[in-house]
């Protein structure tokens, strides 16, 4: 079973009002769909988002009224910063163009959908090699698609650690489990590698691809990135 991680990047007028509205207001720090419904013959969809805001919540309700696909929603309030969003929605055309190369295939969109402060959709697509393939010649020649990995699903599944396969995670439990990460640190490069029956450059790559996957998802998830505010989701300026 194959997997493809990627980011898909659709022109503006492709992209949903509350794309936009991500992108171009400081209100949304992170925004994710957890779940989706799209009806067989009924062109009424349902979708669950979970948001994370860094500005007014009424900010966020006027951006949705505004939306007249639409048809009705419920903000869920989870804290001050957090909710979730269930949306029933008429099918957009935009949606339906790119949402065509997944018909047909042998392919499962493996949740959650992420959405970044360019408007763009971060997926991870699970299945058959040549379905996925597939998938990438047949979306639309607008859309941008980067690759960010392809190869063997071993993932786990739910959480951050999901992004790295057994053996990094196993490093990573070892590691921490003799105290190479504790402070001051108990157990030396050497001592993960007898402890995981292997030689020390091995140990060394392995911790360092755990380590990056996992600040990536970390990242990703809360809206940062090397050289932005965490407040605004803004480019620092240079000290």
């Amino acid at each position: 079973m194959k997997y493809l991680d990627a980011r898909l990047r659709q022109p503006d007028r492709m992209l949903h009002p509350m794309q936009r509205f991500v992108r171009d207001e400081n209100v949304v720090r992170y925004e994710e769909l957890r779940a989706w419904d799209v009806r067989t013959g009924s062109n009424v969809e349902y979708a669950l988002y979970y948001v994370e805001l860094a500005g007014d919540r009424d900010r966020y309700r006027a951006a949705i009224d505004r939306v007249d696909s639409i048809v009705e929603y419920e903000l869920a309030p989870i804290d001050d910063d957090a909710l979730h969003v269930w949306v029933c929605e008429e099918s957009r055309p935009e949606i339906q163009a790119w949402r065509a190369a997944f018909e047909d295939r042998h392919l499962i969109v493996v949740p959650p959908i992420r959405y970044d402060a360019d408007a763009a959709l971060g997926l991870t697509i699970v299945g058959d090699g040549g379905d996925i393939q597939a998938v990438l010649a047949d979306l639309p020649d607008a859309i941008d698609v980067t690759i960010n990995e392809i190869g063997t699903y071993d993932r786990r599944g739910g959480t951050i650690a999901g992004a790295l396969t057994e053996r990094q995670l196993d490093a990573v439990e070892t590691a921490l489990a003799i105290g190479y990460y504790a402070v001051p640190r108990e157990a030396s490069l050497a001592d993960v590698a007898d402890a995981l029956d292997c030689a020390e450059s091995t140990a060394s790559v392995l911790l360092r691809r755990a380590e990056r996957e996992l600040f990536t998802r970390v990242l990703d998830r809360y809206g940062g990135a090397i050289g932005r505010d965490r407040g605004t989701g803004r480019s620092a300026p240079e000290r």
